[in-house]
């Protein structure tokens, strides 16, 4: 059996899809939490896929686990292991990768459903599925020497692929539960995240999770089988 190696941020912190999906796909999770005190592997030999997701820490954070997880970049690299990064796991690969991480110089945030344009490389991957589903405030610049393959408007850079790996600035692992759980826990604690600059309502966001969740679920079932998890 396969092994995936998935990296959360907190404790509550899920999979959502794309745990569901490798787990149809005969996958083995193995989870690994770093601000709770998990080590990340020495080696990846175990593991066929590693898959760091969002958090609502920031990648210029000074905190010892960010730093590892940024390092730890150089070893899913040079093992050759398919990588996918999900917004802060993608914002992990490119400051690893020597771009700045930062803020929208207008302040605006994405969080609810945004229009991607894909670029000529990404054509294929997004030719289905425009519209992904987002919950950020910072984003990244292109990396030296890797293929963009879709560009937003607020933040210019939306996904890349550099070798092996994929990152994402959307949050593809987000079904209808997990959409209304992040609703819950953000309303029950911080609510006014809800409210910053370019935030969608989340009765908006709601209506465009019915309208889309299908379409973004099936997808991702294609960047699985046809990108990601791919034999070469």
């Amino acid at each position: 059996m396969k092994k995936a190696l998935l990296i959360l941020h907190q404790k509550r912190s899920v999979a959502g899809d794309v745990g569901i999906k490798l787990k149809k796909r005969g996958y083995e999770l193995e989870f690994c939490r770093p601000p709770l005190g998990d080590s990340l592997p020495n080696e990846l030999n175990l593991f066929s896929l590693v898959v760091i997701f969002g958090g609502p820490m920031s990648a210029n954070d000074e905190d010892d686990f960010i730093k590892k997880e940024i390092n730890f970049m150089k070893l899913i690299i040079e093992s050759g292991v398919p990588y996918l990064g999900i917004c802060l796991g993608a914002q992990f690969l490119a400051k690893y990768l020597g771009s700045s991480v930062e803020k929208n110089n207008l302040n605006l945030c994405e969080i609810g459903f945004y229009r991607i344009s894909p670029s000529k490389d990404g054509e294929e991957i997004f030719k289905n599925q425009k519209k992904f589903y987002y919950f950020h405030n910072e984003g990244f610049d292109l990396p030296s020497g890797c293929k963009i393959l879709a560009y937003g408007d607020r933040f210019k850079y939306q996904a890349f692929q550099y070798k092996n790996c994929y990152a994402f600035q959307f949050h593809p692992e987000v079904n209808f539960i997990m959409h209304l759980r992040w609703l819950y826990f953000v309303l029950l604690k911080k609510p006014m995240i809800l409210f910053k600059n370019g935030a969608q309502n989340i009765f908006y966001q709601l209506y465009l999770r019915l309208k889309h969740n299908r379409s973004m679920s099936n997808w991702l079932d294609n960047f699985l089988d046809n990108y990601l998890l791919k034999e070469k």
